[in-house]
């Protein structure tokens, strides 16, 4: 689970006409973006009853159909050891005709697998398996399977057909870690294996207990719904990402979740008063009219944050470009300088970037390979205080990721867990002058923008400046006598500055032009 000690965390949901959106916040930044559709299928931790089409020696894999439009994809590494005991439990629970499903407890396992063997020597015959949803289809490929089946609860995940107890090594007390070891070795049902969460830490036996109680039910279900199901089928979904996420991350530091849908608010509200009643006064409602993305400022977040080109508040900025095979990220300095030492310029807008960087990897969830083209920096030691600071800023990730140190070429190499498809947002609209031949950046920064260069030839030596922009643009710039932008402006940077419109401007075209009447070119 992610660490986000100290951290302000809130979760605001927008209720989309196609399904439900989530935003996860820190210190009033947006750091995570989920899309829940109202039809969601193949999502991760989904399970299937798969029918097996065809086995590949040579990959040594099988493909297997569950209900997707390409069949999914199972390799002898994800059939987990217990694979015969998937099997069997699966034919068995397929076939029961008693009312209640059979108990698990006495269920007999198999010899487990070995770990050098061949696909056709498990899965001979095509049979029939119950499977997990490891990765999401992605592009072209269906989805990725796997049979080392796990259901998470809050505080533990169990793992059908093995004994095994494990404690999240995150948990760094040897002491507690031997408690919670002891507490489920003597509470764990037969034939099930327990892995202990981070968020484990310090819980009573009756909580630990009953989250058991709650995951051995749903074991239950499964068996339920295999009865006399024909494949491919869906035999249980993953929580709703809502749930899912309020499941792995709730701790101390939350202290908002605000949703604009009654259903899902009143679920949620009985969610936590389930699992963390203290917790409960968190919860509110808002119906306020206006969209409660737009009120939170996660609107502006999104538009500033997804487009090819993400400016850093100094004046850097990055350039994220995909490929098939990896992302690429370029850092530029652009008008940024924080001292005379170029050295120094460097390292501080390289951390500067690395820090966003880390944010976007999770905000777009990219995944795969990543190289990031860091500024060159010529000592050993501002190439190492990178690298840790990268590490750093990635500790709150919960994928599993890499970051590899700088090479000669003076490129970082990250690798990020890939589990579901990369959230993409187009953030161009139709250009008002070429009447959609062409596309510019959104004119939700506008002001943002000027801001930022009127900042810059400030600090420069510009005192006496004229702005000149598209005539709607000065209408909303001069928009109040007392109150308008400019006049703020005036105050803020202790500067005369004019303002005049021009109808040659395009509508988010603007020049600065100094006390000479000289454009200032950028």
């Amino acid at each position: 689970m992610a660490s986000f000690d100290s951290v302000l965390i809130g979760i605001t949901q927008n209720l989309a006409p196609n399904g439900v959106e989530i935003a996860l916040l820190e210190d009033k930044k947006l750091v995570e973006l989920h899309n829940e559709k109202a039809d969601a299928n193949f999502a991760v931790g989904d399970l299937y009853l798969g029918k097996v089409k065809k086995l590949i020696p040579g990959l040594n894999a099988a493909f297997v159909d569950v209900g997707f439009e390409k069949d999914a994809f199972l390799h002898y590494t994800d059939l987990s050891p217990y694979a015969r005991s998937i099997l069997k439990f699966t034919q068995l629970a397929m076939n029961d005709k008693d009312e209640n499903p059979f108990d698990f407890a006495k269920f007999q396992i198999e010899p487990e697998i070995i770990k050098t063997g061949k696909i056709n020597e498990v899965l001979n015959g095509k049979p029939n398996v119950l499977v997990q949803i490891l990765k999401e289809p992605i592009a072209a490929k269906g989805p990725r399977l796997s049979c080392e089946l796990s259901l998470p609860g809050r505080f533990v995940v169990i793992t059908p057909f093995n004994e095994i107890v494990a404690v999240s090594k995150k948990i760094h007390s040897s002491e507690e870690r031997k408690r919670l070891h002891k507490i489920v070795e003597a509470i764990r049902p037969k034939n099930f294996g327990v892995i202990v969460r981070t968020a484990a830490e310090g819980k009573t036996t009756a909580e630990l207990h009953q989250d058991l109680l709650d995951l051995t039910e749903t074991w239950k279900h499964i068996q339920s719904n295999l009865k006399n199901a024909l494949p491919p089928a869906k035999i249980m979904s993953e929580q709703d990402k809502t749930t899912s996420i309020l499941r792995d991350l709730l701790n101390e530091d939350f202290n908002r979740i605000v949703i604009n849908d009654k259903n899902i608010y009143n679920d949620t509200k009985s969610y936590i008063q389930r699992i963390a009643p203290d917790k409960e006064e968190i919860v509110t409602f808002y119906n306020n009219g206006s969209p409660v993305f737009d009120t939170y400022g996660i609107t502006k977040q999104v538009k500033s944050a997804f487009g090819k080109t993400v400016n850093l508040p100094s004046g850097a900025y990055l350039i994220v470009e995909h490929t098939e095979a990896l992302h690429v990220i370029d850092v530029n300095s652009g008008y940024k300088s924080v001292s005379n030492n170029q050295e120094e310029n460097a390292l501080q807008t390289n951390l500067e970037a690395a820090e966003e960087i880390a944010r976007q990897l999770r905000l777009r969830d990219i995944g795969g390979i990543i190289v990031v083209d860091f500024i060159d920096m010529k000592l050993p030691d501002n190439k190492r205080k990178l690298q840790e600071a990268m590490e750093g800023f990635m500790k709150t990730d919960r994928a599993k990721h890499a970051v590899l140190p700088i090479s000669k070429f003076g490129l970082m190499q990250i690798t990020r867990q890939r589990m579901k498809p990369e959230v993409n947002i187009n953030t161009s609209e139709v250009c008002p002058v070429c009447n959609g031949t062409g596309k510019v950046s959104s004119t939700l920064l506008l002001e943002d923008e000027i801001e930022k260069r009127l900042h810059y030839l400030i600090t420069h030596g510009h005192k006496n400046l004229t702005l000149v922009v598209h005539p709607i643009v000065y209408s909303h710039l001069t928009k109040g006598f007392f109150t308008s932008i400019i006049k703020s402006w005036r105050r803020k940077y202790k500067t005369r500055l004019k303002v005049s419109a021009n109808n040659n401007c395009h509508l988010i075209e603007f020049k600065f032009f100094d006390e000479h009447e000289e454009e200032i070119k950028f």
